[in-house]
């Protein structure tokens, strides 16, 4: 069964930093994008960040630039979200979610599933920060 599994969040105060970790299986990781969301209550689902299936090329939400980093280890089927300098606006539900390779990342932030087919999101993980 595929899956993806989101964890490292946590309560931080502003400044802070913390890394998030997205674990695969049941499926061959390294066929797709790996995309970070988050969604604040209330409020619909945005795209942070995406990395291609190969690492090669990464791309960021506006308000994480410089700030955030995605990265990727196809051996251990794991994404990572290094989250530097974090803002109480950071405050949300972090997902992450595949996207097939040959999207290149586009629109990555409209994402409706976590894995195609699935019609489904993962229990996410919380991240707080405070002021």
């Amino acid at each position: 069964e595929a899956q993806l599994v989101e964890s490292g969040g946590g309560l931080v105060q502003a400044g802070g930093s913390l890394k998030l970790s997205c674990a695969a299986s049941g499926f061959f990781f390294a066929d797709y994008n790996i995309v970070w969301l988050r969604q604040i209550p209330g409020k619909e689902r945005e795209g942070v960040a995406c990395i291609t299936n190969g690492g090669g090329y990464e791309y960021y939400e506006d308000s994480v630039k410089g700030r955030f980093t995605i990265s990727r280890d196809n051996a251990k089927s794991t994404v990572y979200l290094q989250m530097n300098g974090l803002k109480p606006e950071d405050t949300a539900v972090y997902f992450c979610a595949v996207q097939y390779a040959y999207f290149g990342c586009s629109d990555y932030g409209s994402l409706t599933e976590s894995l195609p087919g699935s019609g489904s999101w993962g229990q996410g993980t919380q991240v707080t920060v405070s002021s």
